[in-house]
């Protein structure tokens, strides 16, 4: 069964997300990218594909982004991570427990960030996050980004689909100041961690996924090879990544509590 769900923020923001739900006290939080929604393939994919193994899964869209409220925002990984917060308190509050998050690209930078802020998370599983947040930026924005950004105070970007945002200085400050590399060193090494990475992805390398399984405790890496940032063609081995490892960590957290 899937129910629309409208969960407050901090800050008062009504977030909006899909409860694929199965009955089961345990569930998955799934978190998109940058400028993505809940209504991406692979979160709709892995959310249905979750439900279909008896799993609840619950996909939302973060402040600023597809239905929820809040305006569009460049960088904004703590206040997507405080986001992912109000999701997961909002399910302990009508007595469900969520055992793992999931996020893909960007949505992978917040779940790593939220747990090595929160150690209440059994799981995480990062799909092509990015670890060096300083690169990838002047092939969006430009190579001279910053002196652009000291001179005007904000960049104003059209996206290939014609979308509008601005980026203040502000918010590139944020981002660059935001280390995964620290952040990672903080996540509890009880919290089990699988990266998944395209070998063939053009937007974020798959260095990058090498990097996280160097320092991250619990950690276990799959590269599905020829697979895009987006894993266009690669869905189906995504899944078959995926859902094992949730089922075996689902199955970890039971045979503790027995």
């Amino acid at each position: 069964m899937q129910q629309k769900i409208t969960i407050q923020n901090k800050r008062g923001e009504n977030l909006i997300g899909v409860f694929h739900d199965t009955g089961s006290a345990k569930i998955v939080v799934l978190c998109h990218g940058f400028q993505s929604s809940k209504e991406n393939n692979t979160m709709v994919n892995l959310a249905t594909d979750l439900e279909n193994e008896g799993i609840s899964a619950f996909r939302f869209d973060f402040s600023g982004n597809g239905e929820s409220e809040g305006s569009f925002q460049y960088g904004n990984y703590s206040s997507e991570a405080e986001d992912l917060r109000a999701v997961i308190e909002y399910f302990t509050g009508v007595n469900r427990s969520t055992v793992a998050v999931l996020g893909h690209s960007k949505g992978g930078n917040v779940v790593l960030l939220y747990a090595s802020k929160y150690h209440d998370i059994s799981a995480v599983v990062n799909v092509s996050g990015r670890y060096d947040l300083k690169r990838g930026i002047k092939e969006r924005l430009g190579e001279f980004f910053l002196e652009k950004l000291k001179k005007d105070g904000y960049i104003d970007v059209q996206t290939r689909t014609g979308v509008y945002y601005k980026v203040t200085e502000e918010s590139m400050t944020e981002r660059l100041n935001t280390n995964m590399h620290e952040a990672c060193l903080s996540i509890d090494e009880k919290c089990r961690v699988l990266t998944v990475h395209g070998s063939a992805d053009e937007i974020i390398p798959v260095e990058d996924a090498l990097e996280f399984a160097k320092i991250i405790p619990n950690h276990k890496l799959e590269i599905v090879e020829g697979a895009d940032h987006r894993y266009s063609s690669h869905q189906d081995e995504l899944a078959s990544i995926v859902l094992p490892f949730i089922k075996e960590c689902l199955q970890y957290v039971d045979d503790l509590s027995k």
